[in-house]
């Protein structure tokens, strides 16, 4: 007796997760609205087109991404901006974690970066940054003079907006970061 009524309560609690298992698994599932951005796929490298210019300051650079495919995509809500040679990535302005932005075909989104003034004395100069649309692609490197940095990209605390759906959203999302 003793025994069965020490086996009880464990012999209860698989009885219920039992149910329970069995309970979920013939549940009709929840589908997700028609074009809600979880079914759509990482956009193809090869379908995208990533570009970088200068940003109208000594320290900024503009940085664009354009869908060429012929259905939406997601790419990642950040822009990946890499420094050749150097370990990490620009920060997120506002502070934000990895999460899913959605491009419609031929739908082009916008970002900046923002590196260390010129003038700064901490910090590393190198050559190039490199732009990548999602941390699974290779993304483009671009080299300093190109973005409107002649004399190389200084990197301390780099920042980098979301994507966002103008030019203007994301200087004015840069302009209102901290420095």
């Amino acid at each position: 007796m003793r025994l069965r009524s020490a086996l009880a309560p464990v012999l209860s609690v698989a009885a219920a997760l039992a149910l329970t298992g069995t309970a979920a698994a013939s549940a009709t599932p929840v589908s997700a609205p028609a074009g809600a951005t979880s079914r759509l796929g990482t956009c193809q490298e090869k379908a995208l087109d990533v570009r970088a210019a200068p940003g109208g300051q000594r320290n900024v650079a503009r940085i664009s991404v354009t869908n060429h495919g012929d259905r939406a995509c997601v790419v990642d809500r950040i822009p990946t901006v890499t420094f050749r040679g150097l370990d990490g990535s620009a920060d997120a302005v506002p502070p934000a974690g990895s999460g899913p932005y959605t491009l419609s075909a031929g739908e082009r989104a916008y970002a900046a970066v923002r590196t260390a003034d010129p003038a700064a004395t901490e910090g590393h100069v190198v050559g190039s940054l490199s732009v990548a649309a999602d941390p699974s692609h290779t993304g483009l490197t671009f080299r300093a003079a190109a973005v409107g940095m002649p004399e190389g990209v200084h990197v301390w605390e780099p920042v980098t907006t979301l994507w966002q759906e103008t030019q203007a959203a994301a200087d004015s999302a840069l302009a209102g970061a901290p420095r």
